[in-house]
């Protein structure tokens, strides 16, 4: 082989190797801040992640909030209407949260099954519903549905 060619190819070699070095890298780095959506029923179900960051979203289920007289710890149950999942949050709370309404919450699920949120987004007119609320509702109401019409036949 010409050294002419000899150096070319271990140039090229080279940039692929640091390339391919950067893209795992990045991939890494990326793959350690991903923050996935989860609805009640897949928390409920063993799907999530336990001690990992990720969001979780629903309805705030009537009659379940109930506030510390001391802090600022509140506790709330997020319900897609075919489970519900206990939400822990300290902090003040977006004016828009309401019983009711829907909400993200972002945090970690521990072991107890109890989710200890960092976050909590409201909705923010009474017509509009996160996506992935929106679609976690939907799913919910169509395997309740489907779930009935077995019972039926």
């Amino acid at each position: 082989m010409h050294p002419q060619r000899k150096q070319r190819l271990l140039i090229v070699l080279f940039i692929l190797a640091v390339a391919g070095l950067a893209a795992g890298l990045l991939g890494y780095a990326l793959k350690e801040n991903i923050n996935l959506f989860y609805p009640p029923a897949e928390i409920a179900a063993g799907n999530a992640p336990v001690g990992k960051a990720m969001r979780a979203g629903g309805m705030v289920k009537e009659g379940s909030v109930t506030r510390a007289s001391d802090s600022l710890k509140t506790q709330f149950v997020v319900t897609d209407f075919s489970a519900n999942v206990t939400v822990e949050y300290e902090g003040i709370l977006p004016d828009l949260f309401a019983e009711g309404e829907g909400v993200v919450v972002s945090g970690k699920l521990a072991e107890d099954g109890v989710f200890y949120a960092t976050e909590v987004l409201a909705k923010h007119d009474e017509t509009y519903m996160p996506p992935e609320v929106s679609e976690a509702l939907e799913k919910s109401a169509a395997s309740r549905a489907e779930t009935e019409e077995k019972g039926t036949l």
